[in-house]
């Protein structure tokens, strides 16, 4: 079932906008839809092993994405739409934090199994 603004969806009972986007796109599959559909149309069988899902999970995703306007069909393929591409502006910020987070994170566990190495 697709989130629905106003109405509750999971971790929120007040079904806030922000609340629902999260929703569906923790969803599976959602982000790699929307990613692989960064760089132009792709056709569902292009998508599908670029996702490398089934075809119901993805006919199901895709149907979710259409519904709330993120995602188009048209001739070429699927497509992200207006509001799926000023999505993906926003995600970028976060998807920067990610990058520094993660190397961060490597370079802390490196240090500590170097710790641990030098105690034993």
């Amino acid at each position: 079932m697709t989130p629905v603004i106003d109405k509750p969806v999971r971790g929120s009972k007040s079904g806030r906008p922000l609340m629902v986007a999260l929703d569906l796109l923790g969803r599976r599959t959602t982000l790699r839809i929307l990613w692989e559909l960064q760089s132009g149309s792709l056709t569902f069988r292009a998508l599908l092993d670029a996702c490398e899902t089934n075809t119901r999970l993805l006919n199901t995703r895709l149907g979710e994405l259409r519904e709330v306007g993120l995602v188009d069909h048209a001739e070429g393929g699927y497509r992200l739409t207006e509001e799926g591409r000023k999505l993906g502006s926003a995600l970028k910020p976060l998807t920067q934090w990610a990058d520094q987070w993660g190397h961060r994170m490597r370079d802390q566990a490196k240090a500590d199994a170097a710790a641990s190495d030098s105690a034993d």
